[in-house]
């Protein structure tokens, strides 16, 4: 069975999907609300779901000009919830972390390398599709190759930012940063971002050009790769 390109399909497509992303965005304010409710610090919190709290109205001003793929708007409600437990807990006191800290044994909670993961999963993804419906890059290669590049350049702008934080704050950051004692932490923040971008690329990349072509949008990168 063919897919329906045209006009009326990808209408009557965005008209389903969007039942499903306002059911998505009510239960991301409601778990932003619970997640704010008694945060272990106010502060932490704040700084780490001050994303989503931008991310969430941009998505809905631009769903009906720019709408992003099913994918993609999965992937970033995940980050939402990975962001939201960080916030609650502070990275280094998420229960999570601290079970898969005490079944591989390791030596402090790993909490903040899942989101530093999620850091270069997600942005890797979001980047590939503004540059594929764009026509900004061409060729599979080099549309990695940038992804990559954009995805250490918003890791490099977040560390500066904790540095940043760092500054103003004092001891007060400590929560935010997360280190843990960690004196590689900023270079192993940025390692899981890229980790994270190369799984997006990796086993992501075919299925994401198949969720493009649903919305009308035929991917150049492997027409020229």
């Amino acid at each position: 069975m063919t897919q329906d390109s045209s006009p009326a399909g990808s209408i009557q497509m965005l008209s389903a999907k969007s039942r499903w992303l306002v059911l998505a965005s009510a239960m991301t304010l409601l778990l932003l609300a619970a997640s704010g409710a008694r945060p272990y610090d106010r502060a932490t919190w704040l700084m780490e779901v001050f994303p989503i709290v931008i991310a969430l109205p941009v998505l809905w001003l631009t769903y009906r000009t720019f709408p992003l793929t099913t994918l993609l708007y999965a992937c970033i409600f995940v980050h939402a919830v990975v962001l939201m437990l960080g916030g609650a807990y502070t990275y280094a006191r998420v229960p999570l972390g601290f079970y898969i800290q005490e079944l591989f044994g390791l030596s402090r909670n790993p909490y903040d390398k899942i989101g530093h993961f999620f850091q270069g999963f997600v942005p890797a993804l979001i980047a590939r599709e503004i540059l594929v419906r764009c026509a900004y890059v061409r060729g599979r290669h080099m549309m990695a190759f940038v992804v990559v590049c954009i995805v250490l350049a918003i890791s490099a702008t977040y560390e500066l930012i904790e540095w940043g934080a760092a500054l103003a704050l004092g001891q007060g950051a400590d929560e935010f940063l997360g280190t843990q004692g960690d004196p590689w932490d900023t270079q192993s923040d940025m390692f899981m971002a890229f980790i994270g971008a190369m799984a997006a690329l990796v086993f992501f990349s075919r299925f994401h050009d198949r969720q493009l072509q649903r919305l009308g949008h035929v991917s150049g990168v492997t027409a020229a790769s």
